[in-house]
């Protein structure tokens, strides 16, 4: 399905692009929220009317969310919940359970501004992308642990200095980028993992064939 788009989207396009989408995120997510019109000659027409104002509007809106992200950044909230020697959830934490624990500490944040691909079932402190506006994304933690004592446990820890790329001998692979606004819509099954193989052994055999020479060549010298 091809829609106009009122505001920008991510990973999908500007105001004023005309993109195509999936029905179902098209009926269920872009139209019914304002975000975009089925593409026609009306609504091309009705939308070039009205860029100059949703030009103006988008501005303002921006501008307040510029404000908002300045006083979002470095926040973190804390989720209490209870979970296995394993670090596992009872349960899972969700978008809900979010902004309502930033709530709790005075920050207000709309359950759909909050991009989270799937809910949270471990501790720890997991960064979260949250949306004040389609150009406008900043990430803030959300520390969940058993008791407050843990949940400063792990704040205190996220704060260490980590260790610099590669001072471990190792190669680490780059982090996964971050899906979509249609991607986490429609719910991804896929999960993808990357396995590091196993380093090939060193030159044993060039070595033993080096032993071999070096004994024949001690034999030879012995004879004479």
């Amino acid at each position: 399905m091809e829609v106009i788009l009122l505001e920008r989207i991510e990973k999908l396009g500007q105001m004023g692009d005309l993109v195509k989408v999936k029905p179902g995120f098209a009926r269920n997510y872009l139209l019914p929220q304002g975000k975009a019109l089925r593409a026609n000659k009306a609504n091309m027409a009705k939308f070039e009317e009205q860029r100059g104002q949703l030009d103006a509007a988008n501005l303002e809106r921006r501008g307040d969310a510029e404000v908002a992200a300045a006083k979002l950044n470095g926040f973190t909230c804390n989720l209490l919940r209870q979970a296995s020697d394993s670090d596992q959830l009872y349960g899972s934490v969700t978008a809900r359970d979010i902004a309502g624990a930033a709530s709790d500490s005075g920050v207000s944040i709309a359950r759909n501004q909050i991009l989270l691909e799937r809910p949270i079932k471990t501790l720890g402190i997991h960064p979260i992308r949250i949306a004040l506006h389609p150009e406008v994304i900043v990430t803030i933690g959300v520390n969940v642990a058993r008791t407050d004592e843990e949940a400063e446990a792990q704040m205190l820890a996220s704060r260490q200095p980590a260790k610099s790329a590669g001072s471990d001998g190792e190669d680490h692979a780059p982090e996964d980028e971050a899906p979509s606004v249609e991607e986490i819509f429609e719910h991804p099954e896929d999960v993808h993992v990357d396995e590091n193989g196993d380093e090939a052994a060193g030159d044993s055999t060039d070595s033993a064939d080096g032993d071999a020479a070096a004994d024949t060549a001690g034999g030879d010298d012995a004879e004479k």
